[in-house]
C-alpha cells in the first residue's frame, strides 16, 4: 500500500460512498463534488489498488433472512497467535463477522448467525477446539452503525 497522504478529494469520494455505494455512481458525485466523473473513477481505482477501499458488501438483515439467532462470542486467544486464529475463526461455518482486539484477554470477537442451536453449539466446539475460550457469549438484538463522519463531507456540495 502506497504511504501516499490522501486529499480532500479523496476524503469527499470516501465520504460518498460511505453513505450510499450501491447507489452513488462517480457520475453522480461529479455532481457533487468539483471534478469530473473520469477524475473520480481513476481516484477511487487508486483508492481500490492501494487498499483503502478493501471492497463492498450488502448490509443484511439476517433476521429478515430466516436466520434469527445471532451471537457475539468474546474469546481470549493465546497472543502470539491471535491474527492466525482469527482467520481460522472467519472460515467457520455460520461466522460472519471476526474482531481481533489488541489486548491480552477477551481478544477474538466472533459474531455467529444461524437460525438452530445446535449449529451454534458447533461453532463452540469449534472454537475450543482451535484452543479458545469462550469468556462471554450475547445474544444480538441489534446492531446499529454508522459511517465515519470525518471523511470529506466539507468538500461534498450540498446544492
Amino acid at each position: 500500500m502506497s504511504t501516499d497522504a490522501l486529499d480532500e478529494l479523496d476524503f469527499g469520494i470516501l465520504h460518498l460512498l460511505q453513505e450510499d455505494a450501491r447507489n452513488t455512481s462517480p457520475v453522480d458525485m461529479e455532481e457533487l463534488l468539483p471534478v469530473s466523473d473520469t477524475t473520480i473513477r481513476n481516484r477511487i481505482e487508486k483508492l481500490e489498488e492501494r487498499g483503502v477501499i478493501k471492497g463492498y458488501v450488502p448490509l443484511i438483515d439476517y433476521e429478515a433472512a430466516g436466520f434469527p439467532l445471532r451471537v457475539k462470542l468474546v474469546c481470549t486467544a493465546p497472543v502470539r497467535e491471535r491474527s492466525a486464529l482469527a482467520g481460522e475463526v472467519l472460515q467457520l461455518s455460520h461466522v460472519v463477522d471476526v474482531e481481533e482486539m489488541l489486548s491480552a484477554r477477551e481478544n477474538i470477537r466472533v459474531q455467529v448467525v444461524t437460525n438452530k442451536s445446535e449449529e451454534l453449539n458447533e461453532v463452540t466446539s469449534q472454537l475450543d477446539a482451535l484452543g479458545l475460550t469462550i469468556e462471554r457469549e450475547s445474544i444480538l438484538r441489534e446492531t446499529h452503525s454508522r459511517p465515519f463522519n470525518h471523511f470529506g463531507e466539507n468538500m461534498v456540495s450540498n446544492e
